[in-house]
């Protein structure tokens, strides 16, 4: 059992490292209170190879593992958070599901593009009466020739404001059998992008209303059947939003360190107080505990997706480590911490998002819970 990084990995990490301190440090802050998504960052980032990392070579991308995105994603981090997002973005969630199930031609027609980070894939699952029970979706597909014409809303979408075209969940006919997704460009007639909703993260999101929108049968990404193949690829997007959650709060914890060693107070350095000390203490603590599980999901699931288990306590663990250090960080900085001239904030309020975004902590648990006991707990009334 090794607990430390190959030489290859450690090279890699060193790499990403010093690209993002030499160009992307020094616009961090200018970055994450931008309501515009960074194209510029995106095609910087694709042309280091760092967009595509989990897409095999076949179709154009890198073909590297779980772990070299999670170094990815934590490594830049450490520079610029917000650049973590166009990372996870580029190799979790929708992109991963798409380049995993998509035919030839929807490969074709999407990836060149999307792996040289000039468009961007956005995911519409949550609606207004499915959220976590998302299997209770309502958004339709209904046959018609060769189209399928989709009708239904969804909210709370995954870059919505940006995307350049959608993986929407949709019901191709009644169960959990008949869930599939489809691709839909943005400018296809019938879909309306909504007015942008801004939340405490910082985040913007629209909503996604469908009326009679027509889409050609090669657009079907999944068809009937498709919902496990999709939730499993969920399980990756998990390890994405961990990996953030937990490089922000490691963000965080290294400058309230740097603060605490050259502020002075009382005639004496902030970290020679007993109090800040054992808080330092505690922060390290929830660090390296959540970062082992973070490594064991993404080690674990290298030659295949990995469990439900594995990234669900990942994400559980890394989502409130990041958002305890971040809050820790900001108060042991006081008002230096509060002011948005710090990212260290901005880590509080995106850590605390991601609490409830990608699955929230009391699902999470639900999973767990169910791996301990191994058995099935039905959360739906009788």
């Amino acid at each position: 059992m090794n607990f430390e990084l190959t030489p290859e990995q450690q090279t890699f990490s060193d790499s990403v490292r010093r690209f993002g301190q030499a160009h992307l440090a020094s616009g961090a802050l200018e970055r994450a209170h931008s309501n515009s998504y960074p194209w510029d960052v995106a095609k910087m980032l694709a042309e280091q190879g760092l967009i595509g990392i989990l897409i095999s070579e076949e179709d154009g991308g890198i073909g590297g593992t779980l772990m070299d995105a999670v170094i990815a994603i934590q490594e830049l981090a450490y520079s610029c958070p917000k650049s973590a997002d166009i990372v996870q973005a580029g190799n979790f969630g929708a992109i991963r599901t798409f380049a995993e199930y998509a035919s030839p031609e929807l490969k074709e027609r999407y990836l060149p593009d999307l792996l040289a980070g000039k468009a961007l894939l956005g995911l519409g699952m949550s609606e207004p009466e499915a959220g976590s029970a998302v299997t209770e979706l309502k958004t339709s597909a209904t046959e018609d020739g060769d189209h399928f014409v989709i009708n239904g809303t969804k909210v709370f979408s995954t870059h919505s404001v940006d995307a350049t075209a959608y993986l929407v969940y949709v019901r191709f006919g009644p169960g959990l059998k008949g869930i599939g997704s489809v691709v839909i460009d943005r400018e296809t007639p019938g879909l309306q992008v909504g007015q942008p909703s801004s939340f405490m993260s910082g985040e913007e999101w629209c909503q996604l209303y469908f009326d009679n929108c027509r889409i050609h049968k090669s657009n079907v990404l999944l068809g009937p059947g498709g919902f496990k193949k999709q939730i499993s690829g969920f399980n990756v997007e998990r390890i994405g939003n961990a990996s953030r959650a937990l490089a922000l709060g490691r963000y965080s914890y290294n400058v309230a360190k740097e603060h605490c060693l050259t502020r002075t107070q009382f005639g004496r350095p902030l970290c020679e107080f007993q109090g800040l000390q054992w808080k330092f203490a505690e922060m390290a603590l929830e660090l390296e505990s959540a970062q082992l599980l973070l490594y064991r999901a993404a080690v674990q699931g290298e030659n295949a997706l990995p469990t439900a288990f594995d990234t669900a306590i990942a994400k559980l663990a890394c989502n409130q480590a990041g958002f305890k250090v971040a809050n820790e960080a900001m108060q042991a900085m006081g008002a230096y911490g509060f002011s948005t001239e710090s990212l260290v904030e901005y880590c509080v309020k995106r850590t605390r998002g991601w609490m409830i975004a990608g699955g929230s902590l009391e699902v999470l648990k639900n999973r767990i819970a169910e791996s301990v006991f191994d058995r099935r707990f039905n959360q739906r009334a009788n």
